[in-house]
């Protein structure tokens, strides 16, 4: 009777637990095999859909509204949805309807405010839309005692990140943090990303913001990210910077934290 070798057990797969990048996928001859071929047809469309899922934005007010939150809904200079993903430089600019509308309501409330927030769909909406409110009620839990004046929250369709420098210089904010639906990949299509800046002004390059990335259930957890948020808008007032120059140390000390005296584990990593 005719003996086969074994099947050598392989050391991929148990690596599968440990992340979502597509490793220790098989193969059928020279092809992969159906399931995973599936998957990764179904991974990318779930990106596209997300890249041209249009903003809820109604929804979004009345949920902030609900939450004891004014807010204001403003259009950026892109027309539609087809001539922002061609223009990029068109959604970091606002529509001059909606520059004019923030005029007028920084004139009715002069003085400037010390943070404005803005909530851009980006290129995925559903980002914007699964995570901006569960991450503004444990920012908010951390901000409390600080008390920094806050604009209302400022909404922008087919917005990018720059856009907000715009909106913080025309409210005459000291500060601006925008959350904005980052770039769709095959394993996170509902990626939310951070950008601050401090003195916001039209003109600032990258190089002026700080950026918190990949916030989501399977990412940075909400707490961690508010956490890192208030470490860099404090040290920011501090030394009235933000950008490369402003280095975000803020893991270095929850770290350190966790390990001498949470022995119980790091209250900033669970979502509660």
């Amino acid at each position: 009777m005719e003996r086969h070798a074994p099947t050598p057990e392989n050391p991929w797969l148990a690596l599968r637990n440990l992340t979502p990048a597509r490793i220790a996928l098989g193969r059928v001859g020279t092809s992969l095999p159906t399931a995973a071929q599936l998957d990764f047809q179904y991974a990318h469309a779930q990106a596209r859909d997300a890249v041209h899922l249009a903003f809820d934005h109604v929804g979004l007010r009345q949920q902030l509204g609900e939450r004891g939150h004014d807010s204001l809904l403003l259009h950026s200079a892109a027309s539609d949805r087809h001539q922002y993903l061609q223009r990029p430089d068109l959604g970091r600019r606002l529509h001059e309807d909606s520059a004019e509308h923030l005029r007028q309501h920084a004139q009715a409330n002069p003085g400037g405010v010390d943070l404005a927030i803005v909530v851009a769909d980006g290129l995925s909406a559903l980002a914007v839309h699964r995570h901006t409110l569960p991450f503004l009620a444990r920012f908010e839990e951390q901000a409390a005692t600080d008390g920094w004046s806050r604009a209302p929250v400022v909404l922008v369709e087919q917005g990018r990140v720059a856009v907000a420098d715009e909106v913080g210089e025309l409210l005459g904010a000291r500060m601006t943090v925008i959350l904005i639906g980052e770039r769709p990949g095959l394993s996170s299509p509902d990626s939310l990303g951070l950008y601050f800046t401090y003195a916001p002004r039209v003109g600032l390059t990258d190089a002026y913001r700080n950026c918190i990335s990949n916030v989501r259930l399977e990412g940075l957890s909400y707490g961690m990210a508010a956490h890192r948020l208030l470490y860099l808008m404090r040290e920011a007032c501090r030394r009235q910077l933000s950008g490369v120059n402003l280095k975000d140390e803020a893991e270095v000390h929850s770290l350190d934290s966790e390990s001498s005296d949470n022995k119980g584990g790091n209250f900033l990593l669970g979502e509660g």
